[in-house]
C-alpha cells in the first residue's frame, strides 16, 4: 500500500533524473490565493489534490479559480493526467464545475505526444481510451508477449488497466532489445478518495533504474509542459507565474526550475495529515507560500 512517506521517498531516489534548482529554505504561510494575487499574474493549477481529488471538486475550489480571474490574474491548469485525450480532459474539468477556457488547460499527454514520431508504438494505455490521437501504426499492450517484441518504441499514457504482470512482460521485452519508452505521466502516484494510485511515473522509473538512456519522461517536472504554458502567456514574466500544487517534487521544483514562484497545498493531496515543513526540509525543496486550500 503506498503512503506519502513511501511515495516521498521513491522521488528522493529518482530526484537526479529531474531538473536541478537551489531555493531558499524559507516559505510563508497564508490562508488564501488572494492574499498574493497582486504579486502574481497568471495562476497555474496543478489539478489532482489542489482542485480534485478524484472525480470530486475540493470544495471552494471553483469560487477561488473566478474570484483570481475576477481580479485580472490569467488562469490555467497544468496536469500529468495523460489517460484522455484533449477533448476527454477538457470534458473532465468542465463536469467538475470549474470554469475553465479549454485552451487554459495543459496536458502532458500534449507534451508527450509532440514527441511521437511515425513508428510502430506500442501503447500502454486505459482500456476505454480510443487513441484518435496517436498515430495510425500501434499495438495496445496488454497480455500477449509476442506484442511487446513487435514494436519499435513503447508509449506509457495510463495505469487504468495496467498489471504487475503486464510490466515484467515490458521489462522483459526491454531486457531483450532495449527500445525508447516514453511515459506521458511522470507522476509516480495519484491522490483518490481511497488512497494513492500508481501513475506512468511509477512504473517508467522502474524501467528507467535498469535502462536510463531509453526513457524520457513527461509532465512535471520535466521542461516541455512548462514550455506550453509560458508559450501561452507571452507577456507574463516568469517570476509573476506561480504553479499551485500539492506535491515537492513535480509541482514545486518543476516550478522553480523554470524561475516561477509556487505555492504547496497541503489538506488534500500527497501530504494530507502531515506537517509537510519536514519533507520540504528533508528534501531541501521550499515553496514560496504554503496554505491549506487555495
Amino acid at each position: 500500500m503506498l503512503t506519502s512517506q513511501i511515495i516521498f521517498d521513491r522521488y528522493q531516489q529518482v530526484r537526479p533524473r529531474f531538473p536541478k534548482v537551489n531555493l531558499k529554505n524559507v516559505t510563508i504561510d497564508i490562508d488564501s490565493l488572494l492574499e498574493i494575487s497582486d504579486k502574481i499574474d497568471a495562476f497555474v493549477f496543478d489539478a489532482f489534490g489542489v482542485l480534485n481529488v478524484g472525480d470530486t471538486l475540493i470544495p471552494g475550489a471553483n469560487t477561488r479559480v473566478d474570484q483570481l480571474r475576477q481580479r485580472g490574474c490569467a488562469i490555467r491548469i497544468l496536469t500529468n493526467a495523460a489517460s484522455y485525450d484533449r477533448n476527454g480532459a477538457i470534458a473532465k474539468f468542465k463536469n467538475l464545475g470549474i470554469h475553465i477556457k479549454d485552451d487554459e488547460i495543459i496536458t502532458s499527454r500534449e507534451a508527450t505526444l509532440s514527441h511521437v514520431s511515425n513508428s510502430h508504438w506500442g501503447v500502454i494505455a486505459a482500456d476505454n481510451d480510443h487513441l484518435i490521437d496517436l498515430p495510425e501504426t500501434i499495438t495496445r499492450l496488454g497480455d500477449n508477449p509476442g506484442d511487446y517484441d513487435k514494436v519499435d518504441k513503447f508509449l506509457f499514457l495510463s495505469t487504468a488497466d495496467w498489471t504487475q504482470s503486464q510490466q515484467e512482460l515490458l521489462m522483459a521485452a526491454m531486457r531483450r532489445r532495449p527500445r525508447d519508452l516514453l511515459v506521458g505521466n511522470a507522476d509516480l502516484a495519484a491522490p483518490r478518495d481511497d488512497g494513492f494510485s500508481m501513475e506512468p511515473g511509477h512504473f517508467g522509473h522502474q524501467v528507467a533504474d535498469h535502462f536510463p538512456d531509453h526513457v524520457r519522461f513527461f509532465g512535471k517536472p520535466f521542461p516541455e509542459v512548462y514550455d506550453l504554458i509560458e508559450k501561452s502567456l507571452p507577456d507574463v514574466p516568469k517570476n509573476r507565474i506561480a504553479m499551485c500544487g500539492d506535491t515537492l517534487h513535480t509541482d514545486i521544483l518543476g516550478a522553480a526550475a523554470r524561475g516561477w514562484r509556487t505555492v504547496l497545498v497541503t489538506q488534500d493531496g500527497l501530504f494530507t495529515g502531515y506537517d509537510t515543513q519536514a519533507f520540504s526540509a528533508q528534501s531541501d525543496l521550499f515553496a514560496n507560500w504554503r496554505l491549506a486550500r487555495i
